[in-house]
C-alpha cells in the first residue's frame, strides 16, 4: 500500500510557498502489536503550521525538515492490533499530511474514538475539535464572558472566531466580528447571529476601523478574542472598558515574519487590562467539558458552521497558503477520499 505525503523541504524566508513542501511516496508499514492503521478523510489545515515551519524560538518544537507535515485528522480504522479499536472505527488525532497513518493505540491523547451518527466526520477537526475547544477555552476562562458584556472577536467568519461569537451570543452577550468581505461579513451577521461584523477592507485606514469599532461598541467591549492582531488589536484596545479581558489566540497579521508593533501599548495600563496568550494543548483538562457542550450544540442545531474543501493530498499546499492570506470561508480542511 503506497501512502502519499507531505514534507517540509525548506523554511520559509518570509512568505511560505509551494517550494517549502515536497510531495512523496511510501509504503505503509506493517502494525506491529498495539498499533493501530488509520485513512485520513480529512487533514485539517490551521494557521499555527505556519509558526511551526520556523525554526524560531516558540511554544512547541519547529516541525522538522524532511519529515511528515504536522496536522490534524480524521478517518477510519483500516487494521488495528490494539484491542480498543476495531476496523471501522472513526478516529481523529494527529495524523500530518498524509494518506494513511500508523499510530501508537496506547498514546495519550494519540487518537480518540468519535461518534458520527448525530455530527459529521469533519467537524471533529473544526467546530467540535481543537478549533472549538480554543474558542470555548478562550471566551469562557479568559475573556470571562457573562450576560450582557461586549464581545469582539476579529477573523469572525473562521473556524475558531464563528464559535465564539456564537457562544457569546448562548450567553447573552453582545458579539461583534471583524472580517475581511461583504460576504464573509453577511455571514457572521445574518447567519451566526453575530450583532454586527465590521468588514476590515473597507475599513483599511487605522481611523476608519476605529470609527467603525466605536460605532459597534458604544458601551465599549468587554472581552476581545483577538486572532489577527496589528491594527485590528489596536482598535480593540482604544474600545476596551477598564478591567476588560483580551483572549490572546493568534497574530496572523505576522505569521511571515514581518513585525506587530502596539501603537498605544501605555492603554494595557491606563485600562488596567488583562491580556492572556493561550495554547490550547496545554489546557486538556477542559477538553470534556467543551467537547460536550460543543457536540451537543451542534447535534441539536445550535451551532452553525461552515468548511472550506480542497480536494485530494496535492491540493494541501496551495489550500494551506490561501488560508493564511484569508481566502477560506469557515474551517480549512482537505478532503482525502
Amino acid at each position: 500500500m503506497v501512502n502519499k505525503q507531505f514534507h517540509l523541504a525548506s523554511r520559509p524566508q518570509g512568505q511560505a510557498t509551494t517550494g517549502n513542501f515536497r510531495l512523496v511516496e511510501a509504503p505503509v508499514a506493517a502494525l506491529a502489536d498495539g498499533q493501530v492503521l488509520v485513512r485520513h478523510h480529512y487533514l485539517s489545515l490551521d494557521p499555527y503550521m505556519r509558526g511551526r515551519m520556523s525554526d524560531a524560538k516558540s511554544y512547541a518544537p519547529p516541525q522538522p525538515l524532511d519529515a511528515v507535515m504536522i496536522g490534524g485528522t480524521a478517518g477510519e480504522v483500516v487494521e488495528s492490533r490494539h484491542p480498543n479499536f476495531a476496523a471501522g472505527d472513526r478516529v481523529a488525532g494527529m495524523g500530518g499530511w498524509q494518506q494513511y497513518s500508523v499510530v501508537d493505540g496506547n498514546a495519550r491523547g494519540g487518537l480518540r474514538k468519535v461518534d458520527v451518527s448525530r455530527i459529521p466526520l469533519s467537524a471533529y477537526l473544526g467546530v467540535v475539535g481543537m478549533p472549538g475547544v480554543t474558542a470555548w477555552y478562550g471566551l469562557m476562562k479568559i475573556c470571562e464572558a457573562e450576560s450582557g458584556d461586549t464581545i469582539l472577536v476579529s477573523a469572525a467568519s473562521g473556524a475558531v472566531g464563528s464559535v465564539v461569537g456564537q457562544l457569546a451570543k448562548a450567553k447573552g452577550c453582545r458579539a461583534i466580528g471583524i472580517a475581511g468581505g461583504a460576504e464573509k461579513c453577511a455571514y457572521v451577521v445574518d447567519e451566526l447571529g453575530f450583532d454586527a461584523c465590521i468588514d476590515y477592507k473597507v475599513h483599511a485606514d487605522p481611523k476608519s476601523l476605529y470609527r467603525a469599532l466605536k460605532e459597534a461598541t458604544p458601551s465599549g467591549i468587554d472581552g476581545h478574542f483577538e486572532n489577527v492582531g496589528g491594527t485590528i488589536l489596536d482598535a480593540a484596545l482604544a474600545r476596551m472598558n477598564p478591567f476588560g479581558r483580551i483572549a490572546l489566540c493568534g497574530m496572523i497579521s505576522g505569521y511571515d515574519g514581518q513585525a506587530i508593533p502596539l501603537s498605544q501599548p501605555s492603554l494595557i495600563l491606563t485600562s488596567r487590562l488583562r491580556i492572556e496568550g493561550f495554547i490550547v494543548s496545554e489546557h486538556m483538562e477542559v477538553w470534556p467539558e467543551a467537547l460536550t457542550e460543543l457536540g451537543t450544540m451542534v447535534a441539536t442545531g445550535k451551532l452553525k458552521y461552515r468548511e472550506s474543501v480542497a480536494e485530494g493530498i496535492e491540493s494541501a499546499p496551495e489550500a494551506f497558503l490561501g488560508l493564511l492570506k484569508g481566502k477560506n470561508f469557515g474551517k480549512q480542511l482537505v478532503k482525502l477520499t
